[in-house]
């Protein structure tokens, strides 16, 4: 498994992924994976953030079929950090205090491996948990029949059942070839081939060749390029400083976090945001 996957950090390039596609890949996640009635969402403004680097993966405002009003709280979390809890209990003491409002928090698993985080905190004085699901957990077929190509995306991180890996990969290809533009197909690849790192899938696990082409066809890809799909990624050799800064670069253009560039290229924090 690329050791990227693990990197504790938050805003990294799947979280990144989630918030771009957040938009319309909420009211699928309310329903399928949360399991809420929800009848109307609010933006929230002001966000809560405790550094520059870490901020909420979603936050909104809603009102349930019963008329109670929340802060709904969100994190997708790659790998099995072991203070979640008092993670997610920082940030409800901060949401409740800046809100007045109740606070409703999940955390949504998108790792390789299965969530084993504690999700409770009891003290004799305090008492605090929060609500743990699984992506794998759903059905593909619902998010496989929406009528929105990020939804149909979260198809292959879902539960295939006695599907195979690669036939629910050609079905979700068919889907963004049938109902995105030429234009969006490339940006959906894009992220279609950073998310198969979580299912283990890269070019040479996919055994249909028409698949390679259509996902990996770029050859010029920073992320084919750097043998990251194959998570070969063993950093900068000492003394190619330029190509160092030259590859954090093309990385930042993507869109990728601060803390994921340092790691690859070796560059200090500092370096990389005065690029």
């Amino acid at each position: 498994m690329p050791e990227e996957i693990n990197h504790p950090v938050q805003g990294s390039k799947y979280d990144k992924i989630f918030r771009e596609n957040m938009h319309n890949t909420l009211p699928g996640i309310i329903k399928h994976v949360l399991h809420l009635n929800v009848n109307t969402v609010e933006e929230l403004t002001d966000d809560v953030q405790f550094t520059k680097e870490r901020k909420t993966d979603l936050l909104k405002k809603v009102r349930d079929n019963k008329g109670n009003r929340y802060v709904l709280h969100v994190e997708y979390q790659t790998d099995n950090y072991p203070e979640m809890a008092f993670r997610m209990a920082e940030y409800s003491i901060m949401l409740q205090r800046k809100h007045k409002l109740p606070v409703k928090q999940f955390v949504i698993y998108i790792g390789p491996a299965k969530a084993n985080m504690a999700t409770s905190i009891t003290t004799k004085d305090f008492r605090f948990r929060y609500n743990l699901t699984e992506l794998s957990a759903v059905n593909y077929k619902l998010f496989l029949k929406s009528d929105l190509v990020e939804e149909k995306m979260l198809a292959i991180l879902s539960n295939l059942a006695s599907e195979s890996a690669e036939s629910v990969l050609a079905q979700v290809v068919q889907e963004i070839e049938t109902h995105a533009s030429t234009l969006e197909q490339g940006r959906y690849f894009r992220q279609l081939r950073i998310l198969l790192q979580l299912r283990n899938l890269n070019k040479k696990a996919i055994k249909d060749m028409a698949l390679v082409g259509k996902i990996f066809k770029e050859e010029k890809d920073i992320l084919y390029r750097r043998g990251e799909i194959k998570g070969e990624i063993k950093g900068i050799e000492k003394g190619r400083y330029e190509e160092a800064l030259e590859i954090a670069l093309e990385l930042k253009k993507e869109g990728l976090a601060t803390e994921f560039i340092a790691k690859i290229t070796k560059l200090s924090i500092e370096e990389i945001q005065a690029l």
